[in-house]
């Protein structure tokens, strides 16, 4: 039986495109726009099932019944909250009718490229997690989301003029803020969650060095553990860096030190062995991130035990 070819997915290279395609008129700015979820008729059963945007999207949800699918895996939102996607991401619902009301922002890069938000939002880590690493909202913090996105549509809602794009840049900037203060309240509020996989966290880079994974594959990534904890690199290193300090990279180092110390102080393993027992091609890399991390080398270290 010959395999089914997976759909290739709609990709909207303008908003005016995506609002058609929703059933909607045509929005009054060529570069952003605000949707109500509620004015949406067309059927989008066959555009959810794949569709990749060359523009931003900010979604705000005040309930959501079904399932949004991210990767292998399909996450349940019965909280609603924002969920953030930049251009050219790939993203999908699951299976299940839709039922929920909120707001979707969209705007393009061309509509802030003038601004220094079209260099500040890359630093915006949120838009690069994962569908399931949504921004979970307390009552509070919904209402100041909906005051924003209030003044956005009053905003779009007006007649274009010389303050309109400043206006419009300025509410966009600030809602990302109260979403970066939001999310490092997320981080502290939802710590049972974030425990789990800082223990995660902390046994996989173990289990790599001691199954002797690093001498065939080089010392763990950042994605490999990503993988592996199923979230998102930059949610985990943004998790990690506000629970501990350290981001995911840091982490990986720090194991790979103790390791390191472990055989320096318990074998007579050369340098150079175990170098390379760690994944490193080159002693000299060993060498130096071991005393860069210790302030004396693997050499030094041995010697202090002696």
């Amino acid at each position: 039986m010959k395999k089914e070819e997976k759909a290739a997915p709609f990709i909207f290279d303008s908003i005016t495109a995506l609002m058609r395609a929703l059933g909607l008129p045509k929005p009054l700015h060529p570069l952003i726009a605000l949707v109500d979820y509620k004015d949406i008729k067309a059927d989008t059963q066959e555009i959810e099932k794949g569709l990749m945007l060359n523009f931003y999207k900010i979604s705000f949800k005040h309930h959501l019944k079904g399932k949004i699918r991210y990767g292998q895996g399909y996450y349940d939102f019965d909280e609603g909250g924002l969920s953030f996607v930049s251009p050219n991401q790939l993203i999908s619902a699951g299976e299940g009718e839709q039922d929920y009301a909120g707001h979707t922002l969209l705007f393009h890069p061309d509509f802030i490229r003038n601004y220094p938000l079209a260099k500040t939002i890359k630093t915006y880590g949120f838009f690069s997690y994962s569908v399931a690493e949504a921004l979970y909202l307390s009552d509070k913090e919904k209402t100041v989301i909906d005051t924003v996105f209030e003044n956005i549509g009053q905003e779009l809602s007006l007649p274009i003029d010389n303050f309109s794009q400043d206006v419009l840049v300025s509410q966009i900037e600030l809602l990302l803020n109260y979403s970066n203060r939001f999310y490092n309240r997320q981080f502290i509020t939802r710590k049972a969650v974030h425990n789990d996989l800082l223990a995660q966290m902390e046994q996989l880079p173990n289990d790599y060095f001691n199954n002797h994974e690093a001498l065939m594959k080089g010392p763990p990534s950042v994605q490999y553990i990503a993988e592996k904890l199923q979230v998102s690199p930059r949610y985990l290193s943004d998790m990690l860096r506000q629970l501990t300090g350290l981001n995911t990279q840091q982490h990986i180092q720090q194991k790979l030190i103790d390791k390191a110390k472990e055989i320096l102080s318990t074998t007579t393993l050369s340098v150079a062995e175990i170098a390379y027992m760690l994944g490193f091609e080159h002693p000299q890399s060993f060498n130096k991130i071991f005393k860069r991390k210790t302030n004396v080398s693997p050499g030094e270290f041995r010697q202090s035990f002696n």
